[in-house]
């Protein structure tokens, strides 16, 4: 309970000393505690009965509709009210964030940001391009209590060039059409604006798709150090050794030093021929303390025009190529971090099904970036409150190799504490209480 009040009460404090402003903080938190509360999903309806039926609140529905429709509420500075709020960002030294895309599948045709996505997850029986929303997410990947997990810092919507041609309404906010942003420059945007705040060196770690120079030259080639990348290698990229070094005592040749060495070939042959090289390497990696084949050489990459450090990771009949641009980092901590990237999916899980933003159908704009704000907040939300409890919470659930807590076992106690009748002091409203029997028997159900 004490935790929530020195989480909640810095987010109530950016909002106006008016009287709607001292209204909408209420409803605000109570909104984030509705939807972290395993009760049902996070659509708009159901947030309002949550509120009414578990919290005690009296709330007509077209004020509630309103609020969650509105465009005057300060995203900006609850999100950095937030990222101040995470414990121990820093990974060695270093913001480690992790950068992905994912799509939200919906069913109206006149949703904000929706069109026919590719899904590359789909399966046999599901079309390859379903109607839904491209969202691209930036989250911070730390260890909270012993665990890698990734915390939602910030997103954006992804509209294709040719909807907003086509002037649909899909791609407008009040009559106005938004300008086009590739992934890459709404990548760059978030992460400058990450690094802006911590003022700290960013370890940005991603796929192939985003680990290349469509990225890396809109972040000035890693500004002197303030930006450095973490991907995994295409098999088909050209490599070259680093410049050969002038002996002391030679003349340099006469023209431009050069600034690559001897064409070393694919990263695929390069991976054939250092097999016999590698060595075994004792790494964190999912959980658990894991021997891994690898070999890792600093090369040059023509695509980048920089120096980096190339780990292949043999398997019994296949590999795996990761790269970075920052040299300091070790063998085992290069797949580590890179291992750590997946628990950005997880977190798209987490949002999606758990917290159930899959399920609103919201239509207009201010409504759709409203829930998904709401959504990602009481995501990154409960994972702060993980990261500050004393003790590591247990896994209800058990299952085989996985004895680490999940994000559902954090929001059974982050619930439980938001549902205590003494936390009205914390965030005091008027009129009735929860009915204490009935809260108790909803949260055995959904357990």
């Amino acid at each position: 309970m004490f935790i929530l009040r020195e989480l909640l009460t810095p987010l109530q404090d950016q909002f106006s000393a008016t009287q709607q402003g001292q209204q909408r903080k209420v409803w605000f938190v109570y909104t984030l505690l509705a939807i972290i509360t395993p009760f049902t999903s996070s659509m708009t309806s159901n947030l309002l009965r949550a509120l009414n039926t578990l919290f005690g609140m009296n709330i007509k529905s077209q004020r509630y509709y309103t609020f969650m429709a509105t465009s005057t509420l300060p995203w900006k500075a609850l999100w950095q009210t937030l990222w101040g709020l995470i414990p121990s960002p820093a990974t060695c030294g270093r913001i480690m964030v992790a950068v992905d895309d994912s799509i939200n599948t919906k069913t109206g045709r006149r949703i904000f940001a929706c069109d026919h996505f590719h899904d590359h997850a789909s399966k046999g029986n599901q079309t390859s391009y379903p109607w839904s929303q491209c969202i691209l997410a930036v989250g911070l990947l730390k260890k909270v209590k012993s665990r890698w997990v990734c915390i939602p810092l910030d997103f954006k919507f992804y509209i294709m060039q040719k909807l907003i041609d086509a002037n649909l309404i899909n791609c407008q906010i009040k009559g106005q059409t938004v300008p086009f942003e590739t992934k890459m420059a709404q990548a760059a945007k978030m992460l400058q604006s990450i690094y802006h705040f911590f003022q700290r060196p960013v370890l940005i770690v991603c796929d192939s798709w985003f680990g290349n120079d469509g990225l890396w030259s809109l972040l000035e080639r890693g500004q002197s150090g303030n930006f450095q990348l973490l991907s995994r290698l295409r098999s088909n990229i050209t490599l070259y050794d680093l410049a050969p070094t002038i002996p002391k005592g030679q003349t340099a040749p006469v023209g431009a030093p050069r600034k690559y060495g001897k064409r070393m070939g694919s990263a695929n042959d390069c991976a054939q021929q250092y097999r016999k090289h590698a060595k075994t390497y004792t790494v964190d990696l999912y959980g658990k303390k894991r021997e891994v084949l690898a070999y890792s050489r600093t090369m040059m990459l023509k695509t980048l025009k920089c120096q980096i450090r190339i780990v292949w990771v043999y398997r019994k009949t296949r590999y795996v190529a990761l790269f970075t641009t920052d040299l300091s980092l070790s063998i085992e901590q290069i797949i580590e971090y890179y291992g750590a990237r997946w628990k950005i999916e997880s977190g798209f899980k987490e949002i999606k099904q758990e917290i159930g933003s899959s399920k609103t159908q919201a239509r207009t704009a201010d409504s759709v970036i409203n829930h998904l704000n709401f959504c990602m907040m009481a995501t990154t939300l409960t994972w702060i409150y993980a990261d500050r409890l004393q003790y590591a919470p247990d896994r209800k659930h058990k299952i085989r190799g996985r004895a680490s807590f999940a994000f559902s076992d954090v929001r059974k106690i982050l619930s439980e504490a938001a549902l205590d009748p003494d936390f009205k002091r914390v965030c005091p409203f008027p009129l009735k209480a929860p009915v204490n029997s009935f809260v108790k028997m909803l949260l055995r159900m959904v357990a």
